[in-house]
């Protein structure tokens, strides 16, 4: 399912306070970069994950090869990798954090059974979602006018 009502979405983003954020790059073009940046800049705490750039430092964490390098919890594990590559990651953010609440999956990535996995468990699932985007959604900051919107001004 990726038709999420907004009262669940809010709900994951209020409520989360860690997200490890994997396949991040430190390349500042990079969606998963500008996405966690964002998170970060809205009060979350990012633990950046990389294998290719562990220990290197972004958004002032050092990066961590996996998820089990994070001390800590986490309550949303967000996932920029290829639909192909989720059920590990979530297998191993199962095993790991007995209280993560979110399973959160980028656009483009889906994997129903790994989502089932998670369900099953108790932890909420979002596929082919950015939380960047629903965030300024949700929360008023996604400025939309005329042609994005599908109004347009008679007065062209």
């Amino acid at each position: 399912m990726t038709n999420y009502s907004d009262d669940f979405l809010k709900r994951i983003l209020t409520r989360t306070r860690t997200v490890a954020v994997v396949g991040v790059s430190p390349n500042p073009v990079r969606p998963s970069y500008y996405v966690a940046r964002y998170l970060t800049l809205k009060g979350y705490t990012v633990f950046p994950v990389n294998p290719g750039h562990a220990g290197k430092e972004l958004f002032g964490r050092k990066v961590v090869a996996s998820l089990s390098d994070i001390d800590g919890p986490v309550d949303m594990v967000d996932i920029f990798r290829r639909s192909e590559a989720v059920p590990p990651i979530v297998d191993e953010a199962l095993d790991l954090f007995p209280d993560l609440g979110t399973i959160w999956m980028q656009i483009g990535v889906e994997h129903p059974d790994a989502a089932a996995k998670a369900e099953a468990r108790g932890v909420d699932v979002v596929m082919n979602r950015c939380p960047k985007i629903e965030y300024q959604r949700l929360f008023g900051e996604l400025r939309m006018g005329g042609f994005a919107t599908g109004v347009i001004s008679s007065k062209l």
